[in-house]
């Protein structure tokens, strides 16, 4: 709707400045004449709006105008407050930060936004952990953040899963993620990806470095994630599934593709495993409807723990 797209230029040129009409009509996805009819419309309601010709110029609003108006829909509005995250805003030491921020937003809003985002923020709440995992302690998330903020070089004292455990780094900490209620921070030089409750102590440097201008924090971690899947889980095993008996993740992938059915009602299979030890435990929490069938390893493995707790219930 033009409405809409005139409230986009005014709040763009609000925002970041000077702005070509090239510019605009990319941002909008228009034609650069559809921007040049949209800034008339806006001069003629009276927007102090003004544009510059040549190499350098552009559109720009005059100096010191500022307008209330948000621009925001009635999705954008429910979506604002659905995302606020109070948890792990009060980890960063920014828990009344954003609520004074949410309150502003809030009086800005028309009524009848203000009435749908005070709906969705009283019928839904975030809470991103799983019921099961305790609480990470991380104390030095706000000095992380700090860094990341500031470009700050860090040294820290850090203990990982192998040895040596307990290593010394020196990071130029990139940005931060929080993913399923734990935080992980990525650092160079790499980067590299350390969990922030890993880190027993930290040093924060007067150093400062450059972070790369072509570091992009989500493409890089969604392609952590994939390669960490993809090293996580590099052996397999061949099973049988009970009918109703269903695997989850990758494995529960490989048998809906390659499953095969028997006349039995059981499904033979080949699913991915991230090691014997891990497969050990979870498909013991299946009792009888799974079988192993290969590799030997784990299948004995099996066995010798369902002799033993035979024996354990049998006394």
């Amino acid at each position: 709707m033009k409405s809409a797209r005139l409230v986009s230029i005014l709040l763009l040129l609000q925002t970041r400045g000077r702005m070509t009409a090239a510019q605009l009509a990319q941002e909008l996805d228009v034609s650069v004449r559809t921007v040049y009819r949209d800034v008339e419309a806006l001069s003629a309601a009276g927007v102090p709006l003004y544009g510059d010709a040549g190499h350098a110029g552009g559109y720009q609003l005059l100096d010191g105008y500022r307008t209330r108006l948000t621009g925001l829909t009635t999705d954008e509005a429910e979506a604002l407050f659905l995302a606020g995250v109070p948890g792990p805003a009060a980890e960063l030491g920014l828990g009344s930060v954003l609520a004074a921020a949410q309150l502003k937003v809030r009086a800005a809003l028309p009524r009848e936004l203000r009435e749908h985002a005070d709906r969705i923020s009283g019928r839904f709440h975030l809470d991103a952990p799983g019921w099961y995992a305790d609480a990470d302690e991380t104390p030095y998330l706000p000095a992380v953040a700090d860094a990341v903020w500031n470009s700050r070089v860090l040294h820290i004292r850090y203990r990982r899963w192998r040895e040596p455990t307990d290593v010394e780094r020196r990071l130029e900490p990139y940005g931060l993620v929080l993913k399923a209620g734990r935080w992980y921070v990525v650092a160079g030089p790499g980067p590299r990806t350390f969990r922030v409750d890993q880190i027993l102590e930290l040093v924060t440097s007067e150093e400062e470095f450059t972070r790369p201008e072509d570091f992009d924090l989500a493409g890089y971690w969604s392609a952590y994630q994939r390669d960490f899947h993809e090293r996580l889980h590099r052996a397999e095993a061949v099973v049988r599934l009970a009918p109703g008996i269903r695997l989850s993740g990758l494995a529960a992938d490989a048998v809906a593709a390659h499953g095969r059915t028997g006349t039995d009602g059981w499904t033979r299979a080949t699913v991915p495993i991230e090691s014997v030890e891990h497969a050990h435990h979870d498909f013991l929490r299946l009792g009888t409807g799974i079988e192993v069938l290969e590799p030997a390893e784990l299948r004995e493995r099996i066995a010798q723990t369902v002799t033993a707790l035979a024996r354990t219930y049998a006394g």
